[in-house]
């Protein structure tokens, strides 16, 4: 089994702190910090009530383009331990996390997650895609290595923890079989996502749909003209009925292609909006991951079957 680079530090930090005696909640309440909404959730399904978890990033923010708040540097500053997702999914913040690493427990979600599983470009710091929560058997890797981060430095918790991550893991199983079935609705032929920009190509290679992005795994990355008149091509060839917006990617540039699509008579429509780098709001069913993941896979199984 292949492991990412970081994952023997992070195995040799816990045994670290584990020799120092360093146990969470011993005096008080654990303060525990991830970068994004959805590694929030997944922490939160881990630790229950008994932690304080602080989401740095919130609903519909693109983790991308990211960066830091006095008052995220605040947060970070008092954590007992950091998560992120890793693979420069928060490029922006790169150094202010490696300087809190020197510090404190600060572990990437992408580092339980073995390196075959990963899509991009090896050659290049960026060139991996980060988007690995849409492919939710990837997910619950990195929801089991979260838990054992969190079970090895927090020992008298350890149990809590890992009752509730079984109990997550099997919903996670159910959602997984869910999505399945529900793409069969789609025609073969008519499985084509296409997205504001590249966050759904582990979604497509985990259940067997076309994805297009038109921009690529970074929303740093401009589209340009050429992108659009590419992308218009591409939906008449195929004859694609409708396209998708995200809910933390500007869609002006869809609706360039809309327009685009308009003017050579083919109509596409712009669909519903998609969740992608975040949940949704906090009191909603698409504040969860797997309600986000679920309104997605409605969204686009009523518009492309």
């Amino acid at each position: 089994m292949l492991r990412s680079p970081g994952y023997k530090l992070v195995l040799l930090l816990i045994i670290l702190l584990g020799n120092s005696g360093y146990k969470l909640y011993a005096h008080s309440t654990c303060k525990i910090v991830a970068t994004t909404s959805i590694i929030g959730d997944a922490i939160e399904n881990i630790v229950g009530d008994s932690a304080q978890v602080i989401k740095l990033m919130g609903p519909g923010v693109d983790p991308h383009a990211y960066k830091a708040t006095p008052q995220n540097i605040q947060d970070l500053s008092r954590a007992d331990i950091i998560f992120y997702n890793g693979l420069h999914l928060e490029g922006k913040m790169a150094d202010i996390l490696a300087k809190f690493s020197k510090r404190n427990p600060v572990f990437a979600a992408s580092d339980g997650i073995d390196t075959v599983n990963y899509l991009g470009d090896f050659k290049y710091v960026d060139g991996l895609d980060p988007h690995i929560w849409f492919d939710v058997l990837l997910w619950k890797q990195a929801l089991l290595y979260m838990s054992e981060c969190l079970q090895k430095i927090d020992t008298l918790s350890a149990n809590y923890y890992q009752e509730n991550t079984q109990k997550y893991v099997k919903q996670l199983d159910e959602l997984h079989e869910k999505i399945q079935k529900s793409i069969q609705e789609i025609p073969k032929n008519q499985r084509v996502l296409i997205t504001a920009h590249d966050a759904f190509t582990y979604f497509g290679r985990a259940y067997d749909i076309e994805v297009k992005g038109l921009q690529g795994i970074s929303t740093v990355t401009d589209c340009g003209l050429r992108d659009i008149t590419n992308l218009v091509e591409f939906i008449i060839k195929r004859n694609i009925k409708a396209i998708f917006p995200e809910n933390s990617v500007p869609n002006k540039p869809l609706r360039a292609v809309v327009e685009g699509c308009r003017k050579r008579g083919h109509m596409v429509t712009l669909g519903q909006e998609l969740y992608s780098d975040a949940l949704g709001e906090e009191d909603a069913w698409q504040g969860t991951y797997i309600g986000m993941v679920s309104t997605n896979v409605q969204t686009i199984v009523d518009a492309l079957k």
